[in-house]
């Protein structure tokens, strides 16, 4: 192995709410051959959790008792792979990997700059932004398993859901490590000037520049889920240090010192009051992991 291995490390700078407990042991991968040998060294059951930026986790508390492998600034490579065909490994940030295409006069991806997250997330739940979703522009992945081995798999292999992806059943599990990305050659400028647009939209509409996770839940059909909170009447309400946003009703700001049971609670209470005024279940996107409670040293 020649990345780099740490034990007891608190999960609170990998995550964008800059909030919960630590992990058993941490990885960074020096780059996808590294990980594949990290990998196959791993015990079998060995819990664990992938975090890029970690704009889409919330660990609680007590931490995560098993092995989070970080994949940013280790799975960083973009290459093309045919003219209009471009691959990314997953933990390239999406507004990076926009950006990157537009430069090339590659059209479609600009929707990425408002996903605040990376390549290996935004396959895992088909983020979406502006109208975009992930997957229409997917031609191939590749995956990692438990025992090192890396597979290209096909969209069809999958099955594609509103911000859910569901793997294929296999013998071990397997991770996202890469995407093949289909684009269409386009003007440069004008894909420059959509990017410059957009992210725009984006500052006026969202906390842009605080801590939190990015969209809380997902939009229910034909509603918005940041509409039905801010008519139940939440916008502005805290617990602890942690307050549902004031600019966009489905974000939670972690004002600095917000536990993650602070976060949770907001959460729990946005989903109960909404179905209590409107009968409507809202489902977070945000995926909560680990133990409530703390732990002492292990």
């Amino acid at each position: 192995m020649k990345g780099k291995l740490e034990h007891n490390v608190s999960l609170t700078k990998y995550t964008s709410w800059w909030a919960g407990g630590c992990a058993r042991q941490l990885y960074k991968p020096e780059n996808l051959a590294d990980l594949a040998v990290f990998l196959q060294q791993l015990p079998a059951d060995e819990p664990l959790l992938w975090l890029g930026l970690g704009s889409n986790v919330l660990v609680r508390d007590g931490g995560f008792v098993g092995t989070v492998i970080i994949t940013q600034g280790a799975l960083n490579i973009i290459e093309p792979k045919a003219q209009t065909m471009m691959r990314a490994e997953a933990g390239i940030a999406c507004p990076k990997f926009a950006r990157h295409c537009a430069r090339l006069g590659l059209t479609g991806m600009e929707f990425w700059v408002g996903i605040p997250g990376t390549v290996g997330g935004a396959l895992r739940m088909n983020a979406g932004a502006f109208g975009g979703e992930t997957w229409e522009y997917v031609a191939a992945v590749e995956t990692i398993d438990r025992c090192g081995e890396i597979r290209v798999r096909q969209p069809e292999e999958f099955k594609i859901n509103y911000r859910c992806v569901e793997t294929p059943i296999t013998e071990h599990d397997e991770w996202f490590v890469a995407g093949h990305f289909r684009l269409q050659s386009g003007d440069r400028k004008q894909s420059l000037a959509t990017i410059k647009t957009l992210l725009g939209k984006r500052s006026n509409s969202q906390p842009i520049g605080t801590h939190s996770c990015g969209s809380v839940f997902r939009n229910p059909p034909n509603d918005y889920a940041a509409r039905l909170i801010e008519q139940a009447g939440l916008k502005g309400t805290s617990i602890g240090d942690a307050t549902i946003s004031t600019k966009h009703a489905n974000f939670i700001i972690n004002h600095g010192n917000a536990t993650a049971s602070d976060i949770e609670e907001l959460i729990l209470l946005a989903q109960q009051t909404v179905q209590d005024k409107f009968k409507v279940t809202l489902i977070p996107e945000v995926h909560i992991i680990g133990d409530k409670h703390q732990r002492g040293n292990r």
